[in-house]
């Protein structure tokens, strides 16, 4: 039998308590402009599903725990679930499919439609549990149907060179790395060991400006506050990253403790963020659940300078990844936090900046602009995230970004006036980064 990944095993155990949930389904959605061949497209997707054994894998129980079953492609109905509809129908029709979940024993975990608005524009939706991929996989698999999809156009068989590896050798490789946690010289022990003594006292909860009190059941229900950072901004950012040796990453999350810190939450601030996990460079083209958690804890006290803080979360990130590969839940099983059904454990604030590759939908002969969709979820109790954006010269051209907010916890108001405070951090950290903590005003004249 092959195991699941620990990352797997993980979403597994979630998926069993609330298998209705479509929280972590992922989706991709581009409009396509353009003579688009639909029976071209749907032979294009079963070559990727081909290609990629995750795509055609299912969850099962053995001797007690669950396994991989990687189905033949001839035992896998791959299909282009076509529907026309009216512009304004569009919005209801993709969150509807996007909401609907997956049943990980018995159905593919991969799923498209094609919404048809006009002769020539096209929706073409992709759903997948989180399970089998991550955010990284979108560029392989965007690049895999582009190419698949030109092929099919001309009546030829797609020819790309074979994978190096399939995510059931990782699930293997993985456990092989890291060994077992009773032995005080596998991977797995020296790493828990670490993460006990660098999260030791950490606050199980962070305070934040909440709404409203917490509740014992929470269906994570959530709202998006989408804002944009200038490239003036962008740029000064860059060049502060550049002048302290830190990645924009470091800079940002900067940006965001201080923040957090500044609303209410302490000096000590844990931050959930992912890394992308694939270690080996045979990993770098396949479709699968890598993708693993750190939790940064942010030293905040004393009132340090902006560019001081750079320095300690450039500390806190370079010690992180050198002890990223225990999986997150095996951290959490270990050191046991107080559990609850509404707070996430360790931390409750997410940080991503996004810097997968390109996952936009070139296929031949039409042009493609990406859509986003709102899931109407948020598994934390807020999670930013930024999308940098560069021009034809690769210069800074402004960032993108999202801050999710959990309904039960924050009114839309609130979550605006966050969004508002990190962008006046943000241009105050690049003003001024010699600048205490204390001297950032980031309410404006609002007060959260």
């Amino acid at each position: 039998m092959i195991p699941l990944s620990f990352g797997q095993l993980g979403l597994w155990f979630i998926h069993q308590m609330n298998p209705g949930s479509s929280i972590y389904t992922m989706q991709l959605a581009s409009r396509l402009t353009g003579q688009l061949d639909s029976t071209a497209l749907e032979e294009a997707l079963r070559d990727v599903v081909q290609r990629h054994e995750s795509l055609r894998t299912v969850i099962r129980h053995g001797e007690g725990e669950p396994h991989q079953v990687v189905l033949d492609i001839s035992e896998c109905a791959v299909s282009l679930e076509y529907e026309e509809l009216a512009e304004e129908e569009l919005d209801e029709a993709m969150y509807e499919a996007s909401e609907r979940p997956f049943d990980l024993v018995r159905d593919l975990p991969f799923r498209a439609w094609l919404f048809a608005l006009g002769p020539q524009e096209h929706v073409l939706l992709m759903s997948m549990h989180h399970i089998v991929s991550d955010g990284w996989s979108l560029g392989p698999l965007t690049g895999d149907l582009a190419r698949a999809y030109a092929a099919r156009r001309r009546g030829a068989e797609p020819n790309m060179p074979p994978l190096p590896v399939q995510y059931a050798d990782y699930a293997l490789w993985q456990r092989r790395l890291l060994g077992r946690e009773e032995d005080p010289d596998s991977l797995a022990s020296r790493q828990l060991t670490h993460w006990r003594s660098v999260l030791d006292g950490m606050p199980q909860e962070l305070r934040l400006p909440v709404d409203h009190p917490r509740q014992p059941m929470s269906d994570f229900a959530g709202g998006t506050i989408e804002f944009t950072l200038d490239a003036d901004l962008h740029t000064a950012l860059a060049e502060l990253a550049r002048t302290e040796n830190a990645t924009m990453f470091m800079v940002l999350q900067a940006g965001f403790a201080a923040l957090l810190s500044k609303l209410g939450a302490g000096t000590d601030i844990p931050i959930g963020s992912p890394v992308a996990g694939r270690m080996d460079d045979a990993l770098t083209d396949l479709v699968g659940y890598f993708v693993n958690m750190l939790v940064f804890r942010v030293d905040v006290s004393g009132d340090p300078t902006l560019r001081d803080l750079v320095k300690r979360v450039q500390a806190v990130a370079l010690d992180a990844y050198e002890n990223q590969d225990i999986p997150f839940d095996r951290l959490v099983t270990a050191l046991n936090p107080a559990r609850s059904r509404t707070r996430h454990p360790l931390f409750q604030v997410m940080f991503t900046l996004e810097n997968n590759t390109d996952a936009g939908l070139k296929l031949d002969g039409l042009t493609d602009v990406p859509l986003d969709i709102d899931g109407g979820s948020s598994m934390y109790d807020l999670a930013l995230s930024l999308r940098e954006n560069f021009g034809p010269d690769k210069a800074p051209a402004g960032m993108d970004a999202f801050l999710e907010y959990q309904l039960d916890l924050f009114e839309a108001e609130t979550a605006q006036h966050v969004a508002d405070g990190y962008r006046r951090m943000l241009a105050a950290l690049a003003a001024d980064p010699d600048a205490p903590i204390s001297a950032v005003d980031v309410r404006g004249r609002h007060h959260v």
